[in-house]
């Protein structure tokens, strides 16, 4: 059984009024209103690209949280509650709340101390310049590419939604991103992140609450799916015994190497558009606690996107079969049709924007850092004075945006998006991953090895897939199936070619490795002053093993 394929149903539109349009546009308003109150703070390209390291520890969490949380997340995982229950409680548990715990107990001190601006820049101090470029490009295609999915799914939603044509939705979309990053920088963006932050749980709690009230409550929900679907419907790991037949396609094994490992890791731990909002707080102790403050609403956001699909799920026993007018991606759409009054919709639909903007504005903001940082200052203009940098900046934000509406038109080939993200983190974030994993903790790791393990880690990912999965080689049952089991091929790739390159190449000397490997303290880096007191909560162990702990104790119902 495939996954859903990203599609709303022709059928779905809202009944907006007034009131409902007045919210979007004040919106959008207070939107550009940020982007001008943080215009005033950029005088350096630091500022621009990295908010002059100056934000607080809350303002980046949330901020942290909000640019993973794109609509695309939001509808995608609904309809994989719709199709299987709870098993969507894999996505948050173990595929993004270790990974976020590890980057800011274990990565954090080495991005932040090493003062670098980007995450490819670390490549460079820890192997090479080959190493570094490699990875810029990689990094800035694969930002570029996931911009544009945000941009199309954005424009299906109000397309099916609000009748807006596709193109319509695009340009206005990628016009008020680009307005208020090219105003205000990585700060506008971080503070209008905040904002969409609230702007998401206002439209999403109230289709949790109406719609449970409406299926009889959790019991009524349970009860109602368990007669439907069988009790693996609600059961997390129902159906994943090696050998087992599931719809999910994938078994224990795949979900925890696959999923919670190498996707998981190589995503949370590289992925810059995720570590930029860590890089820009104020000091060590409020970048390391950024994703650890992210991991708190993380752990319950899967309630919010979970139970729109199984209440969906109760309303239309046949979503997403044969007969049926619904995909799975309607979900949310559909209870925001039947359940939300005037008002309220106006917030829902807002809420959904938010999530498509915060989504794309989290990749172009990255992409423009890097392509500026890593590439055009490193390879093609350097030693040029910092305002050229901070002109330059801008304009290739604009250019950013401009081609993410071209990769949105590549993303509309693909039947389900959702696929093609895990496509592209498999192919990109997990080689990355692996070469930051043996940099970190093997301090013989040669130079040369960094640009290959790259290499093969890309290659054998796309191998698997393109030849493998799609040619039929072997059989997969679903995409997910093949995205996990290509994630694990390109890691394992290139962990071992890594190490065959590091036995007939030399190693970095062992003087230039300090503070770029575990265990080793760079010499003269003085730590930021420790903000405020010595109270738990500014304890980055605490609110770490904290997290860890609240998720395992969330998992235990849903392991029976």
């Amino acid at each position: 059984m495939q996954s859903p394929t990203f599609t709303l149903a022709a059928g779905l539109r809202l009944p907006t009024n007034g009131l409902d349009y007045a919210i979007l546009a004040i919106y959008f308003v207070v939107v550009l209103g940020i982007g001008f109150a943080a215009r005033r703070s950029v005088k350096t390209s630091l500022d621009f690209f990295l908010s002059g390291r100056s934000l607080p520890a809350w303002v980046t969490g949330l901020a942290f949280v909000a640019a993973n949380l794109g609509a695309t997340e939001i509808l995608g995982m609904a309809a994989t509650g719709a199709q299987y229950g709870v098993a969507v409680v894999h996505w948050y548990w173990i595929g993004a709340i270790p990974a976020m715990v590890f980057l800011g107990l274990v990565m954090m001190p080495f991005y932040y101390r090493s003062k670098v601006r980007s995450v490819p820049e670390f490549l460079l101090q820890r192997f090479d310049r080959s190493a570094h470029l490699l990875s810029s490009i990689l990094f800035a295609f694969a930002a570029i590419l996931i911009a544009g999915v945000n941009l199309y799914a954005l424009s299906i939603v109000v397309e099916a939604l609000l009748g807006w044509p596709q193109w319509v939705a695009i340009v206005v979309a990628g016009f008020f991103v680009l307005a208020y990053i090219t105003i205000g920088g990585l700060s506008s963006a971080i503070y209008n992140e905040v904002l969409q932050f609230f702007v998401i749980l206002a439209a999403l709690i109230p289709i949790c609450v109406i719609g449970l009230k409406r299926v009889g409550g959790w019991g009524g929900m349970t009860d109602s799916l368990e007669s439907a679907h069988g009790h693996n419907f609600l059961s997390a790991w129902g159906g994943t015994g090696i050998g087992e037949a599931n719809p999910l396609g994938a078994n224990w094994l795949t979900i925890i190497l696959g999923l919670g490992f190498v996707l998981s890791f190589g995503y949370w731990t590289t992925n810059f558009a995720e570590v930029q909002r860590a890089l820009s707080a104020k000091n060590l102790s409020a970048a390391q606690r950024t994703p650890l403050i992210a991991a708190f609403p993380k752990i319950f956001i899967v309630f919010l996107v979970m139970i729109p699909g199984m209440v969906a799920a109760v309303l239309v026993p046949k979503i997403g079969m044969a007969g049926s007018d619904l995909t799975y991606n309607d979900a949310i759409p559909y209870l925001m049709q039947e359940l939300l009054p005037n008002g309220v919709l106006g917030i829902a639909v807002t809420g959904l924007l938010a999530a498509f903007m915060a989504g794309m504005a989290a990749n172009v903001s990255s992409f423009n850092t890097v392509f500026t940082y890593d590439i055009w200052a490193k390879y093609v203009k350097t030693d040029k004075p910092d305002g050229y940098y901070l002109k330059f900046g801008r304009a290739i934000t604009a250019i950013g945006v401009v081609l993410s509406i071209g990769t949105a038109f590549i993303a509309s080939s693909f039947s389900n998006i959702m696929g093609y993200l895990q496509t592209l983190f498999s192919f990109f974030n997990v080689p990355m991953f692996v070469v930051f994993i043996i940099g970190m903790f093997w301090k013989r790791a040669s130079m040369k090895s960094g640009v290959w393990g790259l290499l093969a880690g890309t290659t054998a990912a796309m191998v698997n897939y393109f030849w493998i999965y799609k040619q039929g080689v072997i059989d997969i049952p679903t995409d997910q199936g093949a995205n996990f089991v290509s994630a694990i091929v390109g890691f394992v790739a290139g962990a071992v070619v890594m190490v065959v390159v590091t036995l007939f190449t030399a190693p970095k000397p062992e003087a230039e490795l300090a503070g770029l490997v575990y265990g080793t303290t760079a010499p003269g880096i003085e730590e930021p002053p420790a903000e405020g007191d010595d109270a738990w909560y500014r304890k980055p162990a605490l609110l770490g093993w904290g997290a860890i702990v609240l998720a395992a104790l969330c998992y235990l119902p849903y392991s029976l």
